[in-house]
């Protein structure tokens, strides 16, 4: 069984910046794609950022994009998130997740484990 555990977020100015962690037990992280995303009250989740299982590909939403970068350590089990720059509408919940497969992910659907999320506020 594989646990996700996020931490890192909390309340911050903005323009300010805060990094997210995602740690995960067993022993395949390094097999599997790893991503970001988010969910505010009455919306969708939605994507934000996933890297490939080596850490060699990396892709974005446009919202986020040259504000934001996904990162892991695979002798960690970790994977983060930087987020720069941040604006009052990236206050959501943050979900890591690990992908079903080792190449970027960018939906859902491409993702079976996940995290119990963590709030990221930004305030204006």
């Amino acid at each position: 069984q594989v646990q996700l555990v996020e931490s890192g977020g909390g309340l911050v100015q903005a323009g300010g910046s805060l990094r997210l962690s995602c740690a995960a037990s067993g022993r395949t992280f390094s097999s599997y794609a790893m991503g970001w995303f988010r969910q505010v009250p009455g919306k969708e989740r939605e994507f934000v950022a996933t890297i490939s299982s080596s850490g060699g590909t990396t892709y974005y939403a446009d919202s986020v994009k040259g504000r934001f970068t996904i990162s892991r350590d695979n002798a960690k089990n970790t994977e983060y998130l930087q987020m720069n720059s941040l604006k009052p509408e990236d206050t959501a919940v943050y979900y890591c997740a690990r992908g079903w497969a080792s190449h970027v992910l960018t939906t859902i659907n491409g993702y079976n484990y996940w995290g119990q999320g963590t709030q990221v506020t930004v305030s204006s």
